[in-house]
């Protein structure tokens, strides 16, 4: 069987000769051999971050709907909530 085959595709970009020399200089002293694995390299960790902030942002959103209605319903807590309750404020009790 061989191995599958990586697609590429092709991203144009147009750039300032200065942000172009600047980008560069920073390439190289990051020790990419390319311009284009720099950009590639950039853009993935930047990509990356703001993924995850947006996700994580969402997860917070959910769990604040989850414990806001957890609190506003009418739901009795159960028995082994109550007895940890118990415990709890004995034990803050003693302090």
């Amino acid at each position: 069987m061989k191995t599958a085959e990586i697609k590429q595709s092709r991203f144009e970009l147009r750039l300032s000769v200065e942000d172009r020399l600047f980008f560069e200089k920073a390439s190289l002293i990051s020790g990419y051999k390319t311009l284009s694995s720099f950009v590639i390299s950039a853009i993935r960790e930047q990509s990356k971050k703001i993924i995850s902030d947006k996700e994580q942002i969402l997860a917070s959103q959910k769990d604040k709907e989850i414990f806001f209605n957890a609190i506003l319903s009418n739901v009795e807590p159960s028995e082994k909530l109550k007895q940890a309750s118990k415990k709890y404020l004995e034990l803050q009790s003693t302090k």
